[in-house]
């Protein structure tokens, strides 16, 4: 591992050390979901309405983003809000691109923390300083595909091209969603330091969040 890699999962890493000391672990959450296509290498999910907390980033880097955009919203889930609310950790952490012509064929990132059941109603007013917005979201579908190892500058897109390929070839061709702003998104589910059996997902939006056959037929939900 680069030393620049290293020293982003370090202070990621004591982030969520201290996160747990303080008791913020207790309560793992996710947003909901219903599984409604599965493939061998993707499947279409439909995610019920839910509130994220959002860091926009300008920034090049992938991982320099999300470290930035983390870091921010851990300031947030540590009290850092005009509540003085503690929030507890949750799962995944999002970090969406835009479209542009940079290296990564994007301008700019939006890193997301999904807010806990608890909040989803009435979300904590980040301090100003923190730039953090909430982001509402409404229910939708979206094509995800599942990666090991550790999410990088060098290998997001290539994900992210096998996920388009492989709706390419499907009866989800052509049913990204032409109207999305973001091009796609990296969901990271682990800490930094674990290196067996890390799970990622590439997300792209699907076109429709109503069109026939997305909320049908759901095999399983989470």
């Amino acid at each position: 591992m680069a030393k620049s890699s290293l020293k982003n999962a370090l202070i990621i890493l004591l982030a969520i050390i201290i996160a747990c000391s303080t008791k913020l672990c207790k309560a793992i959450e996710s947003p909901q979901y219903k599984i409604v296509h599965s493939e061998s290498d993707f499947e279409i999910r439909h995610y019920r309405e839910s509130v994220w907390m959002t860091a926009p980033v300008n920034e090049i880097s992938f991982e320099k983003a999300t470290k930035d955009g983390f870091h921010r919203l851990f300031q947030f889930i540590q009290g850092a809000n005009l509540n003085f609310s503690r929030i507890y950790m949750t799962k995944p952490v999002l970090t969406s691109i835009v479209p542009g012509a940079g290296p990564l064929h994007s301008s700019a990132y939006f890193v997301k923390f999904y807010l806990p059941d608890k909040f989803q109603a009435d979300p904590p007013l980040p301090l100003p300083e923190l730039n953090l917005q909430p982001d509402p979201w409404t229910s939708h579908c979206i094509a995800v595909r599942r990666f090991s190892g550790f999410a990088r500058d060098g290998n997001i897109v290539k994900e992210a091209e096998k996920l388009a390929l492989s709706l390419s070839r499907s009866p989800w061709a052509n049913s990204t969603a032409s109207t999305s702003e973001y091009a796609y998104s990296i969901a990271q589910y682990n800490s930094p330091f674990r290196i067996i059996g890390r799970v990622n997902e590439v997300w792209v939006d699907v076109a429709g969040s109503r069109a026939t056959g997305c909320e049908s037929n759901p095999v399983a939900a989470y």
